[in-house]
């Protein structure tokens, strides 16, 4: 481990004035943290979005969504930097300016960290928020280490949202543990005949607030006043970007049908898409799949 990474890493015990607050509520907190950036005032209004690593378009989507409005909203987005669903909330709130949390299950270090694979987005969050784990450097996740640090991302957090969990699930412990937390539980509801929802909806049958869109969310946690911020609108500039626009909605299209749709040659259909993926107006789910941003 060099000397540069431990350089970076704070060590926080619960008796610093920096502990968050909100933390000390659980009555299993960590007694020490170990720490890459800073949590402030801020991220006492904080959502934690946790999900499958196995996602799929509807679950990236719903992910990004969520996200990127609260993060708009000044609302700390809470997650574990796993590889999937909570990869997207984080990216959502660092593309959306927004602050965001990353809890690990292993050292924040370089070597221990997991996924090695978003080590770099772990650097961008300590710049708009924090990294943070329990363990200290040089400190390898294990089956039991992952678990126990779902109780830090609802411990962070006022509520929790499942965007899409299988039946057995990672994301399903963090919401029991939110539960015994007094936090809020929020699911987002899916298919019947999706594997990947069969532990949302499950939630949404024991209880959980439901969610179709953000306002579910700030109406139960009494947040629906930062809804006067107001939401950027953009609007088409060209006609190709306004063709563009007609052809799009919210459900995934993939190229072929915009070009088909549209009209328009080859060319101007991908130049207009990039420039309006620049503008945040539209995104790339992949696979040659795009949406209109909320």
């Amino acid at each position: 481990m060099s000397r540069a990474d431990l350089d970076t890493i704070k060590k926080i015990s619960l008796q610093s004035k920096n502990y968050p607050a909100i933390l000390k509520e659980i009555h299993d907190h960590p007694k020490e943290l170990y720490m890459r950036g800073e949590i402030i005032e801020q991220d006492k209004t904080a959502i934690g979005i946790v999900g499958t690593r196995k996602y799929s378009q509807y679950g990236k989507q719903v992910t990004l969504d969520i996200a990127g409005e609260l993060a708009r909203l000044g609302i700390t987005i809470v997650s574990g930097l796993a590889r999937g669903i909570d990869t997207f909330a984080h990216q959502a709130a660092l593309e959306n300016k927004g602050r965001t949390i990353a809890v690990l299950g292993g050292g924040i270090d370089k070597k221990s960290f997991y996924p090695s694979s978003n080590y770099h987005l772990g650097e961008k969050i300590s710049q708009q928020g924090a990294v943070i784990s329990e363990y200290p450097p040089g400190t390898r996740g294990t089956q039991f280490t992952f678990p126990q640090r779902n109780r830090i991302i609802s411990g962070l957090s006022l509520g929790v949202v499942v965007i899409e969990a299988p039946e057995k699930s990672g994301a399903l412990i963090t919401a029991a543990l939110a539960l015994e937390q007094n936090r809020e539980v929020f699911a987002v509801p899916g298919s019947i005949y999706e594997k990947n929802s069969q532990g949302t909806n499950q939630l949404i049958k024991l209880g959980a607030k439901p969610v179709t869109c953000i306002e579910d969310i700030l109406e139960e946690l009494n947040l629906l006043h930062l809804l006067e911020i107001k939401r950027k609108e953009i609007k088409p500039e060209t006609k190709e970007e306004e063709i563009i626009f007609s052809v799009l909605s919210l459900q995934p299209m993939h190229i072929d049908e915009i070009i088909k749709k549209s009209g328009l040659p080859t060319s101007v259909v991908n130049s207009t898409l990039m420039i309006l993926e620049l503008k945040k107006a539209v995104r790339n789910l992949g696979k040659g799949n795009y949406v209109l941003c909320n």
